[in-house]
């Protein structure tokens, strides 16, 4: 359970794999009984896991990964076991597969998308939601997440799809020094060639994101998964329908929105003069 501050507690890792562990047993339309005997463990044991109250030995962990044909998430999961300040409970094994990750797709309507915020943008958002976080809480939120961003000029790269309404970006979050400095960050991202940002223009009358801000991730098996962030909570979706769903929304949204190109005018618009 993540506390009041968004910082996980030191059981949330375990309730991530957990709650993973149960994504992949439904997938495979598996009952508790059924994993367990498959296994070679009792049913009370994988419910124990899966509560997140049993920390999963490494056996257990390769048993379910080869039976469960996980395609290295709960390995993933796996490694992730323990508190890393600065990231939510919720969205911990998501930043695990981001490392390893072959391409990334995000959709965002609520904020610029982490992997491309400034400090004194990533700061200002940090304080305006409440409640107030520390200084400590936010120097570890900041860092964790600018380490993320070391993902853009990863060696071997990682193709990036960004799509951003522009709404966010007039919202001028921290104010305008905060919001040139932003801007002049996006430019410059979306000049990396493994780049690709797309902002949705504020009047868009067909909209396939309706639903909300998503991401797909592909793995290094060319495995396709699906994250969906809310309140306080984070899912990861794994189902092939449900990843195919979330794939033809985000294909229509790259059509809907304005093309590269355009969106880089509209930012150095936006920016204006030096």
């Amino acid at each position: 359970m993540a506390n009041s501050s968004g910082e996980p507690e030191p059981s949330g890792s375990l309730k991530s794999f957990g709650a993973v562990l149960k994504v992949f047993r439904e997938r495979a339309a598996l009952s508790q009984e059924q994993l367990a005997t498959r296994l070679s463990y009792s049913a009370h044991f994988v419910g124990s896991v899966e509560q997140g109250r049993r920390l999963p030995p490494g056996e257990f962990v390769e048993r379910a990964e080869v039976v469960l044909d996980a395609f290295g998430v709960l390995r993933a999961a796996a490694r992730h076991m323990a508190r890393k300040p600065g990231l939510a409970s919720w969205f911990r094994l998501w930043a695990q597969l981001e490392v390893t990750a072959v391409s990334l797709c995000t959709y965002e309507c609520r904020v610029v998308p982490g992997l491309l915020q400034t400090e004194g943008y990533a700061r200002a958002v940090m304080l305006n939601v409440p409640p107030p976080p520390t200084e400590e809480q936010v120097a570890e939120r900041i860092a964790a997440r600018l380490d993320r961003q070391e993902l853009l000029t990863r060696k071997p790269p990682v193709a990036f799809s960004f799509i951003v309404e522009e709404s966010v970006l007039l919202r001028y979050t921290g104010g305008e020094d905060v919001t040139r400095e932003l801007l002049d960050r996006l430019i410059a991202s979306a000049e990396l060639w493994n780049v690709e940002l797309q902002i949705m223009p504020l009047r868009q009358p067909q909209h396939a994101g309706a639903d909300g801000p998503m991401q797909l991730l592909e793995t290094q098996d060319h495995q396709w998964m699906g994250y969906s962030e809310g309140q306080k909570t984070g899912q990861l979706i794994s189902d092939p329908k449900d990843v195919s769903v979330l794939q033809m929304r985000y294909a229509k949204m790259r059509s809907q929105a304005l093309s590269p190109a355009d969106s880089a005018e509209l930012l150095q618009r936006m920016r204006g003069a030096p």
